[in-house]
């Protein structure tokens, strides 16, 4: 479970200066800017310099997926990304409540063996 943990304080991190994200994808750091603008991303300032982390680069590889080849807006897009968060946390309660359901199931098989062994006796 730690592994986990580290892994998505990783994903986290800043590292990434926007001249170095604008590379990697092609586009231009106004892009980034305009997306920042609209709430689209939400990158980490360090001394006044915007740095990105791998999920911020997961969500721009989403953006411009959505925009560019499948012709999604802005607008459309805040839409998807606000409806997938709602839907990773929906997610995230529902992996709670069914580790809560099998540990639950768990203990009423433990007490019925018991009561099954004891009853033998």
């Amino acid at each position: 479970m730690n592994d986990a943990l580290d892994s998505l304080e990783d994903k986290k991190r800043p590292l990434f200066m926007i001249g170095v994200v604008c590379e990697m994808f092609n586009i231009h750091p106004q892009t980034l800017r305009v997306y920042e603008k609209e709430g689209l991303l939400n990158p980490q300032r360090v001394s006044g310099a915007r740095l990105y982390s791998q999920e911020d680069l997961d969500q721009i590889r989403m953006i411009l997926n959505l925009t560019k080849e499948l012709g999604v807006n802005r607008a459309g897009v805040d839409i998807i990304l606000r409806m997938r968060r709602r839907f990773e946390a929906l997610h995230h309660e529902m992996e709670i409540m069914m580790d809560y359901l099998e540990s639950d199931v768990r203990k009423k098989f433990r007490k019925r063996i018991k009561e099954a062994f004891e009853e033998e006796d």
